[in-house]
């Protein structure tokens, strides 16, 4: 299962790969391409975050499953947090990348 996730992995950085060599003959710093690449660990954090709560709220609605209600209306105001967190943060990253 390990090899698995590890060739998702690899496979999924290949484009990457090939986009960083296109970059740097298209005269890209090294600066923007670490702004890019925090921007895309702020989505991959996001995505996390997102992803826990959810898990979190299903469990807790499997355990008690009258206060649904509650439940899913705390859910998607965290997650509508961490989503506008995740944005700001993705947001800045490009903006101190790509604007000089």
């Amino acid at each position: 299962m390990k090899f698995a996730k590890l060739a998702l992995l690899a496979m999924a950085a290949l484009p990457a790969i090939a986009a960083a060599q296109d970059a740097a003959h298209a005269g890209v710093t090294t600066g923007q391409g670490l702004a890019a690449l925090g921007a895309g660990l702020a989505v991959i954090g996001g995505g996390l975050g997102i992803g826990l709560i959810g898990k979190g709220a299903v469990e807790s609605i499997a355990r008690q499953p009258e206060a649904k209600g509650p439940i899913g209306t705390n859910m998607i105001l965290a997650a509508a947090l961490v989503e506008g967190a995740t944005l700001f943060a993705v947001v800045v990253g490009l903006l101190v990348g790509f604007v000089k």
